[in-house]
């Protein structure tokens, strides 16, 4: 009878299938940085900061090839020195009438509010700038005349007093500096005068000192750098970025490969162990963050006159 008992197996070790109880589903692998990059891009669309017009607005090739992934463009108004207002005013207008053209994709976008109403609605919203400095014309007129356009972004290349007092006036009326292109006294002496955040819609950090990059993470400043089809080059860009500026301060310029998307870097990140929210603000958080200031401190500065 002893030995009954002892041959007896113990509850514990009966398996579950023998006692009719449901097995347990065995837990999902992990998934690797390549399926947990989709996914954080699938919910966490990519603000661009620089796109181009297309050449010709064929409408066989409407909308313009973009990555995927994208959920926000700025379009830039770049044009040559000797087309200044004309010019900027005729790119203006195309963009208008590229974005009319495709209303089921964009959706025009001049504030935070619409550019997340866009989203929702399925849309990628569309907003106008960076302005080239060549096209305002030394004229503070000719800047508030493009924010009533619904320029967001005016690129600022170099500082001398007008600068100084367009500075004051941007912050003035809800428009963004953009430093892009800019030498780093300039940029010095734009964060010395700017309350809001700096945008550097085509950054190049190599250029910059590790000083002046901690004077952009001060500012709160977004460096938005472009991706190429070679995510690890990218990515040590970033790192340094984040290191010396810190992590509220990247951002993505846009794509050299939209057929790749941003997949690719968004997975070499996580190999090197950046937090997913971390990640959500270089998609997009950052930068809608820099955007919602200049508006803010916008609305707080309505009573005071405009500038002459």
């Amino acid at each position: 009878m002893a030995d009954l008992l002892d041959d007896h197996p113990h509850l514990s070790t009966v398996p579950a299938a023998a006692t009719g109880e449901p097995v347990p589903p065995e837990p999902p692998p992990p998934l690797d940085e390549t399926s947990r990059a989709r996914a954080i891009l699938a919910a966490q669309p990519v603000t661009e900061g620089h796109t181009e017009l297309p050449r010709s607005l064929d409408p066989e090739d409407l909308p313009p090839v973009r990555a995927a992934e994208a959920g926000a463009q700025f379009w830039s108004l770049h044009v040559d020195t000797d087309e200044g207002v004309v010019g900027t005013l005729r790119r203006i207008d195309a963009v208008r009438a590229l974005v009319a053209s495709c209303p089921e994709d964009l959706r025009l976008a001049h504030t935070t509010s619409e550019m997340a109403h866009a989203l929702n609605c399925g849309r990628v919203a569309a907003l106008l700038g960076p302005v080239s400095w060549t096209a305002l014309g030394g004229s503070a007129a000719t800047l508030r005349a493009y924010h009533a356009l619904g320029v967001r972004a005016v690129n600022l290349t170099r500082f001398d007093r007008f600068a100084r007092e367009a500075v004051r006036e941007m912050n003035r009326i809800g428009l963004a500096v953009d430093l892009s292109g800019a030498d780093q006294d300039t940029v010095r002496r734009t964060l010395a005068v700017t309350r809001a955040p700096a945008l550097l819609t085509r950054a190049a950090p190599e250029g910059l000192p590790d000083d002046v990059l901690g004077l952009l993470g001060e500012n709160g400043a977004v460096l938005m750098v472009t991706v190429t089809d070679d995510p690890a080059a990218v990515a040590d860009v970033l790192d340094r970025v984040r290191a010396e500026a810190g992590p509220h301060c990247v951002g993505v310029s846009h794509t050299t490969a939209p057929a790749l998307g941003h997949v690719p870097l968004f997975a070499e990140l996580l190999r090197r162990d950046w937090p997913a929210q971390e990640l959500v603000g270089l998609a997009h958080g950052n930068l809608t963050r820099a955007l919602r200031e200049t508006e803010f401190l916008a609305r707080t500065n309505r009573i005071r006159p405009a500038a002459a």
